[in-house]
Formats: structure tokens, C-alpha cells, sequence
């Protein structure tokens, strides 16, 4: 067992934060460390692997150090995994002076003076291994000084590498990126590190249109490459997951499945799944380590196009954007698209490469986007979806009357955004309307029942003690035609088995009223 005490804080850490990881519900991702271990001693020794909170950065980090740690004996805590698989395990396993800066480390100094003391407190740690050290001012000095006197090359690992360009004054954010380019574009930087590891939640920083690092190998959740597999966890990861702790995977795949990342077609989220498991539990907790206010202020950039882009993928559309613009800079955003290809890096949406569309991945991040533009203040359409609960209680409840003047007042707001003119766009409006139901329902639009293809269908999930719904659209015609058309067709039939019981509605858009009649009853179910 390793004393705490005989290490530093920066190199020779130890493998104590790997090992509470392991100790915990681990899901295998040491097949990263192939892909670091390839690039090793090659031209793409410098790598970023960028990802959303949430989705593993630290543990990846935490797990790469455990594994290159020179102090850390951490064979057993690779005992089983991917890893061990490789004929190259052994060979860096433990075998490298490892520096791990993480900078929340330094959360609470001010912006302006967290690189001085940052390299202050790390040369500090590293005379503590290399007593011979000069007085320094300059990390990148220190490091140069070690590996002529030694010879020894270095692991790196920077955990939140982009706190210091988020969010910050340009000054600093320059000052920063100096002190980047100093550490890896120097004559020597080649002698001094035999790998570079960072993490955060954005890409290198563009100068112009170019990385401000161009000599780093780059991973995204845009552009993941072979590294996809890595970022959230997979069907058959949370199938395993739910069936060791008795919980439900369709409700896990309805709240927190959804994001195509690279090659990978479904993945989750990971944090939110383990807390699902931790809690017993298929709630949001997405707003628990997030808030819509993180994207607030992005929704009144290019406000007009933002604004209906986000309201057609509240819908569920899917909308195309250019992800290439994107400068990964918080505070450098002046477009559509640098917009939602940021909310697309933050996790709130989930882009699929090749179709270059983006989406909201899942229920836990549609309450997000409600919150938002509750809070966002879009007039009308604010205060809708804030009632869309209201809505969905009426309906179950039969309330004709209120659910129709509820629909008129979607219909004045959506019109401008949804050119409200025909029987597609009442349904885009009607399914806003029902926003509120995404977490209680699977929903579905043209869901082939009965004799034809009911409008829209909604689905309780098994905890939900709700009914099932069956909606008919009609566009200047009758209520009346709309509920004998569920029945004529028999749209109920393939829903028995979901629900005690199902409630019709039939709505139809008067255009010469501009109001919406509603006609509603319930049958039975199972």
C-alpha cells in the first residue's frame, strides 16, 4: 500500500483516484489507453480528446494516470479490463514520470492569476522529485531543465484544459494560449514529453480558422474518430448495468439514451445513467450539475434563426447545421450555427456526422430546453410551454373546453415560427403543445394501428399511471370526423395492452374562426 504522504500533488500522485473509481460501478473504457499508447513517441503525441460534463473526462484522466504513474503500482486495477489485452500493456504500464494538472484545482484564484500560481505550486511539487531545480518562473523552463539533466520525458495529463478560454477576459484567454504554445510548439517539446493528454468539455481554441495547437491530434464528440466508443456508455454497457441492479432499460433508453457519436449509434449518458442506478430512480438529473441558465444567453444569438431551429427540434426534427464555423470559443459566437454546434459540445444536443443534423437525444435534456425557453422570454410561447402540463392533466381529464383554448393560444404563438397553414404545421404545433408528456410517454407521430396510421400516439411508460392517448387531426373539417375516424379505424386496437385506458381526441382547426374544436371521450384499455 502506497503512503499518501511521500507524494505530490502533481507528479507521483498515486493511483487513489483510479482506484475509488474501480471500487464503484466501472464500466470498462481502457481501450482508450490503446489509442494514447499508439500515439506515444509519434508525431500525434499531443493528443485533446474533448467531451461534455458528464461524460467521463475525469475518469478517463484519472484512469490514464493510474496506468502511466512511475510511482503507482496499479496492476491490480487493470486486472480484467480491455486493456490488458493489448501486447503493449506491460510495456507502459507504470513506466513514465506523470504530471496531472487539473485545473479545478485553482477554481477559486482569480482568472487573471491562475497560470502564475498554477506553475508556481507545479515547479514547487516537481523540486520535491528533482531537487536540483532552479528558480523558475515558467513551467515549460522546468520541465526543459529536468529532461536535460535526466533525460526523463513526461507523461502529461491536463483534466479541464479549457477553463482558461471558456468563459474568461481575452487578455487572459491570449495569455493562455501562449502559455499552451510555449509548453508543446517549442524546438524541444518533443524531448520533454513522450505523450500529452488533455481534456475538457471544448476543442482547441481556432486562431482565425486554424487550431491554436494544429500539432495536437484532435477528438471530439463532433468528430470522435476511433475514439467514439469511449465517450458515453452503450446499449449492451447499460443492459448489463440494469440487469445487475433490477432496472429497467427501456425507461434508462427513453430518459438518458439518444447520442450518435461517430460510428455509435445510441449511446448514454453516462453520469446520468450511474446516478439512475444510484437512486433507483429514471428522474432528470441533468439540471442537478447543469442549468439551462449555461445556455441561456447563447438562445439570443441570432435569435431569430436559434429560436426556430430550437423549436423544431423541440418538435423532434432534426436541423442541419455547419459545425466547421465553430471557433470553439464561448464567448467568440455570432451564428446559428456556432450556436448549436456548442450546444452540441455541451451535450444538450446530439449531432450525427453523416447527416451534419443535430437533435435533442432524450427526455432528461428536452426538460432542459423547456426550462429554457420558459426562462428565455419568447413571448407567448414561454408561458405555453410552461402550461404544457396544464394541458396534458386537461386532456386526461376530459376538460374539452380548456384543452382547446389551450391549443388556440399555441396556434397565434406558432404560426409565425411554423407558418401555420396546413394540417403539418398544427401537428408540429399540437406535438409543443404536448411537450410536457416526453417524460411520462413515447410518442409517436403517423404509428401505423388498426386499419390505417393514427396522427399521433402516446405511450405511457410502465411507471406512468397516466392513459393512453390517441390524437386525430383535421384541418377545416370537424372534431366530430376526426374522434369516428379513430373508431372507424380502429387506431385503439394495437394499444390495449399499454393502458387501463385510452383516451380519444379529435381536433380540427376552423380556418375561417381561426379556433380549434375539440371533441374527446375514453374506452377501454386492457
Amino acid at each position: 500500500m502506497q503512503k499518501r504522504n511521500s507524494m505530490g500533488q502533481f507528479i507521483d500522485n498515486g493511483n487513489f483516484a483510479f482506484r475509488s473509481v474501480i471500487n464503484s460501478d466501472f464500466v470498462d473504457k481502457s481501450g482508450l489507453l490503446n489509442i494514447l499508447n499508439k500515439n506515444m513517441d509519434t508525431e500525434n503525441r499531443f493528443v485533446c480528446v474533448s467531451r461534455p460534463r458528464r461524460f467521463g473526462k475525469s475518469v478517463a484522466a484519472q484512469m490514464a494516470y493510474a496506468y502511466y504513474d512511475r510511482k503507482s503500482d496499479s496492476k491490480e486495477l487493470f486486472n480484467g479490463l480491455e486493456i490488458t489485452k493489448s501486447p503493449d500493456y506491460e510495456k507502459h504500464l507504470n513506466k513514465y514520470p506523470t504530471i496531472y494538472i487539473d485545473w479545478n484545482t485553482f477554481a477559486q484564484i482569480p482568472d487573471k492569476e491562475k497560470l502564475k500560481e498554477a506553475q508556481h505550486d507545479i515547479i514547487a511539487d516537481l523540486k520535491k522529485s528533482y531537487a536540483f531545480l532552479e528558480e523558475q518562473n515558467y513551467l515549460s523552463k522546468a520541465l526543459a531543465e529536468i529532461n536535460q539533466k535526466t533525460g526523463d520525458q513526461f507523461i502529461l495529463i491536463i483534466d479541464e484544459w479549457d477553463m482558461l478560454v471558456r468563459d474568461v477576459d481575452k487578455n487572459v484567454q491570449d495569455e493562455y494560449v501562449e502559455f499552451l504554445r510555449s509548453m508543446f510548439k517549442s524546438y524541444n517539446a518533443k524531448d520533454i514529453f513522450h505523450l500529452v493528454y488533455m481534456t475538457g468539455i471544448l476543442p482547441i481554441i481556432k486562431i482565425k480558422t486554424q487550431s491554436a495547437l494544429n500539432n495536437f491530434k484532435e477528438y471530439s464528440i463532433i468528430s470522435p474518430a476511433n475514439t467514439a466508443k469511449y465517450y458515453g456508455f452503450t446499449d449492451e454497457e447499460v443492459k448489463m448495468l440494469c440487469k445487475n441492479h433490477n432496472m429497467d432499460f427501456e425507461l434508462m433508453k427513453h430518459a438518458y439514451d439518444g447520442y450518435i457519436i461517430g460510428n455509435q449509434r445510441s449511446m448514454f449518458n453516462p453520469n446520468s445513467v450511474m446516478q439512475s442506478i444510484e437512486f433507483g430512480t429514471y428522474d432528470s438529473f441533468w439540471s442537478k450539475t447543469a442549468s439551462f441558465m449555461a445556455i441561456e444567453s447563447y438562445l439570443a444569438i441570432d435569435a431569430d434563426q436559434v429560436r426556430t431551429k430550437i423549436i423544431e427540434m423541440m418538435d423532434g426534427e432534426k436541423v442541419t447545421i455547419e459545425p466547421a464555423s465553430f471557433r470553439n470559443d464561448m464567448k467568440n459566437i455570432q451564428t446559428c450555427d456556432d450556436v448549436l454546434t456548442l450546444l452540441a459540445h455541451l451535450g444538450y444536443l446530439s449531432y450525427n456526422p453523416e447527416t451534419q443534423k443535430v437533435m435533442i437525444p432524450n427526455t432528461e435534456v428536452s426538460v432542459e430546453f423547456k426550462n429554457a425557453v420558459r426562462m428565455a422570454g419568447w413571448g407567448e410561447l414561454s408561458k405555453a410551454v410552461g402550461q404544457s402540463r396544464q394541458l396534458l392533466d386537461d386532456t386526461i381529464e376530459l376538460k374539452r373546453e380548456r384543452v382547446a383554448r389551450a391549443f388556440d393560444d399555441y396556434h397565434f404563438e406558432a404560426s409565425s415560427l411554423l407558418e401555420f397553414n396546413d394540417e403539418n404545421s398544427m401537428r408540429c404545433a399540437i406535438t409543443l403543445a404536448y411537450y410536457a408528456a416526453k417524460p411520462f410517454y413515447k410518442i409517436f407521430h403517423e404509428l401505423p394501428t388498426g386499419k390505417g396510421f393514427a396522427d399521433m400516439v402516446f405511450i405511457p411508460l410502465p411507471t406512468t399511471p397516466f392513459p393512453a392517448i390517441v390524437v386525430e387531426l383535421k384541418y377545416d373539417k370537424s372534431a366530430d370526423s376526426a374522434i369516428s375516424q379513430i373508431k372507424r379505424k380502429d387506431y385503439p386496437k394495437s394499444l390495449k395492452g399499454f393502458s387501463k385506458k385510452i383516451v380519444l381526441c379529435g381536433i380540427n382547426y376552423n380556418k375561417a374562426t381561426s379556433k380549434h374544436e375539440v371533441e374527446m371521450e375514453v374506452i377501454e384499455g386492457e
